[in-house]
């Protein structure tokens, strides 16, 4: 797993645990992250378990993630 700052952290597809990864200790990319939780604001350290993604930010900008309930999803029409 790799993040830059700005990415998303989502653990179980649950998007009331998600969080923006604000920074990105190791210059890979890697692992532990410091983000801030959305429901809350909760800044921590995490190291995340294989039951989580990165969502990439928009490239050229990064999206709005100050409510939970603003991830991105598939389309509907």
């Amino acid at each position: 797993m790799y993040a830059r700052v700005g990415d998303r952290l989502v653990v179980s597809d649950d998007p009331a645990r998600s969080a923006v990864i604000i920074r990105v200790p190791h210059q890979d990319g890697s692992p532990p992250y410091i983000v801030k939780w959305l429901s809350d604001g909760h800044i921590a350290m995490v190291s995340p378990s294989p039951l989580a993604r990165v969502e990439r930010a928009e490239p050229g900008g990064r999206p709005d993630y100050s409510t939970p309930w603003a991830i991105p999803g598939p389309a509907t029409a």
